[in-house]
């Protein structure tokens, strides 16, 4: 035998022996939180000049380590898995194409000047901050003023990533999405004046160095904001992804299984059966008073404040989810404040009537103190999933609420609470069908916006543009975002559905307090998965994953 193929055999065994080893190792749950843990230190970027870098030169660089990961995910044999373990592999294969989508379809560094947004003054009352969102913010609202030495020293750290961050800005928006681009215009001003008030706050007893940073975080701003300006009349393309690319990120990232055309359809019938319910209850309540909108601080004080002990002595009388001991005061932190009627946006209007139909959709905010205080054994689960996956969960979960909230007799003894509950439900079908046609590029944003505004009842939606622009502009910013209220209660409608019928088949009654505190159990990732690990159907998965092919 010569020496070269006997070279050649001794090399094809080590690479058989490799591969079997590869496959081998890839073979549990265990090496899948490896895994996990590696994907994760991937996907955030190297620091250039002090601030990450998200120049396409970097990128491209990058894109042959990505693919070699997701060669790796594929390489994982979960057909033996328990259900739970299998789920965790998909929610990394979202990721994973959520990274993909965003190198060739969204491409938010380049196409979205609000990406570079850095300071956020509130948190998000969902896992992570909504829509495409850098990876250095500065969260102001962890911050308390006057400043210790050592927040001030981290507040310098945080700064620091802004002026290259602004100047490479400038750099990687090549895009031409007009609409993305005029209204992100309007996100770095904001900056600019956040930038504005925390000098106030510093006061001038502050540090030198503080001083250095706001002020060099102010002119990178500024100059930022006169290019975006100057450039602003050339930029003249659509700003939606289109209804093919739509689905696909919906099917492929977020694990929504529907198409553009089906949540058309289902936005659609969820706004006529909004109106047409609506009409209904005012009907059947026409000989009761009108709600009377509270006209003062200390009585928007008194109402708030009776709406969240309603809605906790609600909660545990009634059994709907097992109440833990952070959740009063974590609504409670949330109630806001009185505002005068001639300002009050939709939100503003609704909670100054009936209080307890928005703080049911601050559901959110027990689920957010459930990920602090009892966080979720398993790291997949634990923390926010990327790219806003965990929208038709949490947003779903929110919105649902509201209405079963109403169903299970939260208003019986106010009935025309419901009309606002159905209110609530008119709105966000409205602005997300709007959303729909804007991502398809059949309106602009702003003709996508008098869908929304139109279509809220009592004219709610027109007291102020704002919330209307912010929303609008969220929504085409990312991609089924506007929908996942409405597409996540479905989704979960129909997995309560499900496991009704499921208890039912059993002989086990149906306990709505076991429903939602399994959904708690499982974690904030799709409801498409969660449904599947309560039920154990996995055909919305199965069918995505086939028509992914």
């Amino acid at each position: 035998m010569g020496k070269n193929l006997l070279f050649k055999i001794i090399i094809s065994f080590a690479t058989l022996i490799i591969n079997f080893e590869i496959c081998f190792a890839a073979s549990t749950h265990d090496d899948l939180i490896i895994f996990f843990n590696e994907w994760r230190a991937f996907e955030t970027p190297p620091m250039q000049d002090g601030t990450p870098d998200y120049t396409a030169e970097t990128f491209n660089n990058r894109y042959e380590t990505f693919e070699n990961i997701k060669t790796k995910l594929y390489q994982f044999d979960i057909s033996n898995w328990p259900t739970e373990d299998q789920i965790d592999w998909h929610i990394l294969r979202a990721e994973i194409n959520g990274f993909d989508f965003n190198h060739r379809i969204l491409k938010p560094w380049a196409r979205d000047p609000a990406y570079y947004k850095s300071i956020w003054t509130a948190k998000s009352d969902v896992p992570a901050h909504e829509g495409p969102t850098h990876h250095n913010v500065v969260e102001l609202w962890t911050y308390s003023f006057p400043l210790s030495k050592s927040e001030e020293k981290r507040l310098i750290n945080e700064m620091s990533v802004i002026p290259p961050l602004m100047k490479q800005a400038q750099l990687n928006l090549t895009g031409n999405a007009r609409d993305l681009w005029i209204t992100g215009i309007r996100d770095i001003r904001e900056q600019l004046e956040t930038i504005e008030r925390m000098k106030e706050m510093a006061g001038d007893s502050t540090s030198d160095d503080l001083k250095t940073i706001i002020n060099a975080s102010k002119t990178a701003t500024i100059e930022l904001i006169a290019w975006l300006e100057a450039q602003a009349p050339s930029k003249t393309g659509p700003s939606g992804i289109g209804k093919e690319n739509y689905t696909w990120y919906q099917q492929n990232v977020h694990l929504v299984p529907m198409t553009w055309d089906d949540e058309v359809m289902l936005l659609r019938h969820e706004l006529e059966r909004a109106w047409a319910a609506l009409k209904l209850e005012e009907h059947r309540n026409r000989e009761l008073p009108e709600l009377k909108a509270a006209s003062d601080p200390e009585e928007y004080d008194a109402l708030a404040n009776k709406a969240v002990d309603d809605i906790i002595s609600f909660l545990r009388d009634k059994e709907i989810v097992t109440v833990a001991d952070y959740f009063e005061p974590a609504l409670r932190a949330h109630v806001g404040q009185f505002v005068p009627e001639e300002t009050r946006n939709f939100f503003y209007i609704s909670s100054h009537i009936e209080p307890k139909a928005l703080f049911s959709h601050s559901y959110h905010w027990f689920e957010l103190a459930r990920m602090e205080f009892e966080p979720h054994p398993n790291i997949i689960r634990r923390n926010a999933l990327l790219y806003n996956i965990f929208d038709s969960r949490n947003e779903g979960t929110a919105t649902a609420v509201e209405e079963i909230f109403m169903q299970a007799g939260l208003y019986d003894d106010n009935p025309r609470g419901r009309e606002i509950v159905l209110i609530l439900v008119a709105q966000r079908a409205a602005r997300g069908l709007g959303s729909l046609y804007a991502h398809a590029n059949e309106m602009t944003m702003e003709e996508a916006g008098g869908i929304h505004s139109d279509w809220t009842p009592r004219g709610w939606m027109k007291t102020e543009p704002e919330l209307r622009i912010f929303e609008q502009h969220l929504y085409l910013r990312q991609p089924g975002y506007g929908t996942s209220y409405i597409t996540g209660k479905y989704l979960l409608e129909r997995a309560m559905a499900d496991y009704g019928k499921m208890m039912e088949e059993q002989g086990t009654p149906f306990k709505l307090k076991d429903f939602f505190d399994n959904l708690s159990a499982i974690g904030n990732i799709p409801i498409s998965l969660g449904r599947w690990q309560m039920t154990g159907k996995d055909d919305d998965i199965k069918k995505m994953l086939e028509d992914a092919k």
